[in-house]
């Protein structure tokens, strides 16, 4: 069997593989090795191919780290909770509390100390799985 038919049939497992992960890494794999495959089928050598074929992941690789860090960035500051109002159930010694949202207890703190206890108290932030909490009601 020629070459060329083994890069396409690791380039095919390695799609198959990426549907089931969908990390697209896997997918600059399957791309160099069909620039392997393409490679092949031109008749260039196998040190050639192998150079090729790596010189395409690192560059499909490095395009995706930056497609995905600018996504990234983005999607931290779109918090989805901020400005639901949350349900007080004990407020501790230092200042913190335990609330009741979305079904669970979670820790919380106030945003400023200057903050009233006895209004409505909004989610302002999340910093890990502590909620801030505000007197004012967020706008998005």
């Amino acid at each position: 069997m020629a070459p060329y038919i083994y890069w396409f049939l690791l380039a095919l497992i390695l799609v198959g593989l990426e549907m089931a992960t969908g990390t697209f890494y896997l997918l600059m794999l399957a791309i160099a090795m069909a620039v392997g495959g393409l490679a092949a089928l031109f008749y260039v050598g196998l040190p050639w191919q192998f150079a090729l074929s790596a010189l395409a992941v690192v560059v499909g690789t490095v395009m995706l780290r930056r497609w995905k860090g600018g996504q990234g960035r983005g999607a931290a500051d779109n918090n989805l909770d901020a400005g639901q109002p949350v349900k007080v159930l004990s407020w501790r010694n230092d200042g913190g509390a335990r609330v009741f949202y979305r079904g669970a207890e979670w820790d919380a703190e106030l945003e400023t100390a200057d903050t009233p206890r006895d209004a409505t108290l909004y989610i302002k932030a999340m910093r890990g799985s502590t909620v801030i909490l505000t007197s004012h009601k967020p706008q998005h």
